[in-house]
Formats: structure tokens, C-alpha cells, sequence
């Protein structure tokens, strides 16, 4: 993803008091190794990889709409 800013994308998932949240840390593992599995041949085609990643995305959501709602709480 090489619009994806790094910094900017570290420093809006972090919480100043307390360092990275896990959700921000799950997404920076996940992207990480869909970057580097992305070139392999027959990367897209094992279906562990889209369970993964289904996976991955579900826990992200589901500890970042916690993390909201703690916050507006």
C-alpha cells in the first residue's frame, strides 16, 4: 500500500498515554505480511491466507469499536 504514510498511520493509532493499542498493532503485523507474502506465486491462492485475514480484520474492528466505546464512555 504505498499511500499508506507510516507515520501518520502509527501516530493516529496510537494513544499517547499509554503507547500503541492492539488493534493498531495487529493491523501493522497483518499489513507487514501481506507485504512481504503478496509476491510470492500462489500467495492468494491458500485459502489459510484469506481466513487470516478475515480473522485479522474481525479482531481489529471488534477491539477498536471496544476501545471507542471506552473512550465515549
Amino acid at each position: 500500500m504505498p499511500s499508506l504514510s507510516w507515520a501518520s498511520a502509527n501516530a493516529a493509532m496510537a494513544r499517547p498515554d499509554s503507547g500503541p493499542r492492539s488493534s493498531a498493532v495487529m493491523a501493522r503485523l497483518s499489513l507487514s505480511a501481506i507485504g512481504r507474502g503478496a509476491a510470492e506465486p500462489g500467495f492468494w491462492a491458500e485459502p489459510a491466507v484469506h481466513r487470516a485475514l478475515l480473522i485479522t480484520g474481525l479482531s481489529v474492528l471488534v477491539n477498536a469499536l471496544n476501545q471507542l466505546s471506552d473512550d465515549l464512555s
